[in-house]
């Protein structure tokens, strides 16, 4: 959670692809709401690094985002 909580607060130092999914989802939701969804998401990227025992490959930007899903 804190680690989501700083990158929401750093967000316009983050990677393009990333700042825009982080700013839909501050948008759409309430602040607590999208650290828990950014904390979400990084715990299951790290699960699915270690239970592979892969390296990390940042993820291909898809049409439709983890924000615009939150918003619906």
């Amino acid at each position: 959670m804190q680690g989501a909580r700083a990158v929401m607060m750093r967000r316009a130092n983050q990677a393009p692809g990333l700042r825009q999914r982080l700013e839909k989802l501050a948008l759409c939701k309430h602040h607590n709401v999208a650290i828990v969804a950014l904390a979400n998401k990084l715990a299951r990227i790290a699960w699915a690094v270690l239970a592979g025992n892969e390296s990390y490959r940042p993820p291909v930007l898809a049409t439709a985002s983890f924000a615009e899903l939150a918003c619906r």
